[in-house]
Formats: structure tokens, sequence, C-alpha cells
């Protein structure tokens, strides 16, 4: 396999598609974001090698950025709403009702950060799986939740798309 056709046809289909770029990145980060879907989608190094591609094929980053920004608000506030709406009763859906640890560790960090919990947890793979959920369930004020969540969602897409981007800037130019 020619490693070089492979990134030349990745790039080529990329630029071809550039303005479905920041939809495709919202989707990854919603999915990314969401309780029960994040469990089972490793996606988070799929965003890292993103951030390169859409620097190598000339997508202005902000739009990348916005993107992702937006769909990790989202898969956090359906998530959040999620809680609100079936409280506990959600622990018991699959793939959570299989990760009883998961909910403990969760709770745990809620607990002990309160509303800085929304916002550190995700930065941490399995926390943000269900940190959003749990800040439903256990009711935390709305508006507080979404202060935390859009500034959470802002600094953490520029963290998963920045380097990528400018390593693509280094090694392309």
């Amino acid at each position: 396999m020619d490693i070089e056709l492979w990134k030349n046809s990745v790039l080529e289909f990329v630029q071809a598609n550039q303005a479905y770029a920041p939809f495709v990145l919202g989707l990854m980060t919603f999915a990314e974001s969401l309780a029960f879907v994040s469990l089972l989608l490793p996606t988070m190094t799929i965003l890292i090698a993103v951030g390169f591609i859409l620097a190598a094929a000339d997508i202005p980053f902000w739009q990348a950025w916005t993107g992702a920004v937006c769909g990790a608000f989202l898969g956090n506030w359906v998530s959040y709403a999620v809680g609100q709406r079936y409280k506990k009763a959600a622990y018991g859906v699959w793939p959570l009702s299989r990760n009883p640890k998961l909910i403990v560790r969760g709770e745990d960090f809620f607990q002990r950060f309160g509303p800085w919990a929304v916002f550190l947890g995700r930065f941490f793979g399995p926390i943000r799986a269900v940190i959003a959920l749990i800040a439903g369930i256990f009711l935390m004020p709305g508006v507080l939740f979404q202060a935390a969540n859009l500034a959470s969602a802002s600094v953490w897409a520029f963290v998963i798309l920045a380097p990528g981007a400018g390593l693509a800037q280094y090694l392309l130019w």
C-alpha cells in the first residue's frame, strides 16, 4: 500500500468536500460528548488527526473549531437533558449498565468538583462520557451547566484540533 497515494487521496477528498468539514466535525464531537455513544466510539485520536488533515487541506481553523465546539456543546446538552428527564434510570441503559464503576467515578468526580466537574470532565475520556448526564441527574442549575459546557467545549475543541493544525503548518510550509 502506497502511503503517499493514500495521503493524497484523503487530502483531495477533504478539499473537494471542505464545505462539509465543520458539519462532519460537529457530528464527531457530538458523538464524543454524548453519554452512551462516547463509550462506544473512540473518536478522540481521530479528532486529533483530523486537525492535521484539515490544515493540510487549507480549511480555515476557525471553521473547523466552530463545528467541533457546536457538536461538543450539543452532545453534552443532550446528555444533561437525558439526566434531568430520566434521573438514575439512565444508568440502566447499555453501555452504562455494564460500567457501574464509571458511574461511581463520575458521581464522585461531580461531588468533589461541583460545577467545575463539567468543565474538567470534558478533558478526561471516561468521565467525559457521563459527567453531563450526572450533572442533569443531580439537577445542576441549567445556566451554570451551560456556561461550563460552552467554556469547556471551546477550550477542548481548540486542544484537540490545534496540535494537528499547528504541526501541519510546520511540516507543510
